[in-house]
């Protein structure tokens, strides 16, 4: 049952953009929040404008249908770096497993996209299981070596230079395949990661 809101205040209008601009880039409709979240459309529809508040509870519930933290909700967009320039160095990483690396691109808090880059030791992967996260658009890029891409059960070899698309709903997995390193690099539109994968990334 939805939780009474509380009263609408100053900060309001922001809390409510963020969220209208987290919702649209998971592509879910206030319908489709509302019933992740046990509230109405009309409920998130008010909040998204500015016209009322919403309780902690409230607050957690929408969070988590969103996958980011709480206090993703009240971050301010990042503003762009006057410098741009991230060097390979500097990129946020996961340490090491199953022979792969996976380092972040695109700036926090993910926007229009995130882009990855992996990088593979002979007979790495991204993990013995083929995996899910969100409902988005990926690309993935062969920028090194060869890589076996599973789609659910296809399976698809591709060299450097090629690309494939699909789903992220649809199970995959990529391994490398080839005699040498190898490298792809994941385009993913809306974003998937909420805050807490994020913040496994590391600056090396």
């Amino acid at each position: 049952m939805e939780n009474p809101p509380e009263r609408a205040g100053p900060e309001t209008a922001q809390l409510g953009q963020r969220l209208k601009d987290l919702r649209q880039r998971r592509r879910l409709s206030l319908r489709q929040l509302a019933d992740r979240t046990g509230t109405s459309a009309s409920f998130i529809s008010q909040l998204e404008r500015g016209l009322t508040g919403a309780s902690t509870a409230s607050l957690n519930q929408i969070s988590a249908a969103l996958g980011v933290t709480v206090a993703a909700l009240f971050e301010e967009p990042a503003t762009p770096s006057a410098e741009g320039a991230l060097r390979r160095s500097q990129r946020p990483a996961i340490p090491t497993s199953h022979g792969c690396r996976k380092t972040l691109l695109s700036r926090r808090p993910a926007t229009e996209m995130e882009v990855y880059v992996g990088e593979f030791e002979v007979g790495g992967s991204t993990g013995p299981d083929l995996y899910t996260h969100g409902d988005a658009h990926e690309m993935l890029v062969v920028t090194r070596g060869v890589v076996e891409v599973s789609l659910g059960d296809s399976r698809h070899v591709l060299e450097e230079g090629d690309s494939i698309e699909y789903a992220t709903s649809t199970p995959h997995r990529t391994e490398n395949i080839g005699n040498g390193r190898a490298e792809v690099m994941w385009i993913i539109a809306p974003p998937t990661s909420g805050g807490e994968e994020l913040d496994q990334y590391v600056s090396w």
